[in-house]
């Protein structure tokens, strides 16, 4: 994708999960009429969102590519795809099936032993199998009474660990009190894929619109665009609360404006 300059574009897609509680089918109808560059579905209990030969049928009438398939590795979706390399392998498998170049998913849970000790190596051995990219995703300490438990493993941020890709999400860098826009800058051509968001340090995942929280989203769009990244930057914002007509449409259009105008270089 390019801009009239020549220079390239950074596409904007929308998470299948920025639609909840509505359908995938939703998520492209949506995506086609506010203009987005793609669909990122997140897989979950949802048949047609396990469903390749289905995906692709919504992909081909909305005219919206699948940039990214999110693997059911949510605590909500540990049943879907059985078991934990299931889960990873069946989802690689699909995104190259839909065209789809990366695979998002988040760190080990500490009790998925095996699969926590060979997640760095796994994921790597996968990516390679079918030719598409595995991002690990930014996650959160958990805590319980006012202490952090050690839900993941090896940990929750997957900056420090041997990951060869990583998803970032604002608004779970604004759980770990983390400044998005410095570990993007510091993660370089290990950043893979963004999900755009935005938070505040109050131990909730609001997903909120950019702007309406306390991290620096335009900044670090800027400075993606500013740096030729080669990405893309999905909204994965939550409308659960949306209530009047047009609501949903509406702030899922000024998130897709925001993004737009940041990445504007």
């Amino acid at each position: 994708m390019a801009s009239d300059s020549g220079a390239a574009v950074i596409p904007v897609a929308l998470s299948s999960a920025s639609v909840y509680p509505l359908a995938v089918h939703d998520a492209f109808a949506l995506a086609q009429d506010l203009g987005y560059d793609g669909v990122e579905v997140m897989v979950t209990n949802n048949h047609v969102s396990q469903s390749p030969e289905m995906l692709t049928v919504l992909s081909e009438r909305y005219e919206q590519p699948i940039l990214a398939i999110h693997a059911p590795t949510l605590l909500l979706t540990q049943q879907v795809w059985g078991k934990a390399w299931t889960k990873i392998e069946m989802s690689a498998a699909m995104a190259a099936e839909v065209g789809a170049a990366t695979v998002v998913t988040h760190p080990p849970f500490r009790w998925q032993t095996g699969y926590a000790e060979e997640f760095a190596e796994g994921i790597q051995r996968v990516s390679a199998e079918y030719g598409v990219e595995i991002a690990v995703e930014n996650m959160y300490p958990w805590k319980v009474r006012g202490r952090e438990a050690k839900a993941y493993l090896p940990h929750w941020n997957p900056v420090p660990e041997p990951y060869d890709a990583v998803t970032w999400d604002f608004s779970h860098a604004a759980i770990a009190g983390m400044d998005s826009f410095e570990e993007i800058r510091g993660l370089g051509s290990r950043l893979a894929h963004v999900h755009l968001t935005d938070g505040t340090p109050n131990g909730r995942d609001e997903h909120l619109l950019p702007g309406q929280g306390q991290q620096r989203c335009a900044e670090a769009l800027g400075f993606l665009a500013e740096s030729g990244w080669k990405g893309v930057v999905a909204v994965e914002v939550s409308t659960r609360k949306a209530r009047g007509a047009g609501e949903r449409e509406q702030w899922l259009a000024d998130t897709l404006a925001f993004a737009r105008r940041h990445l504007s270089s």
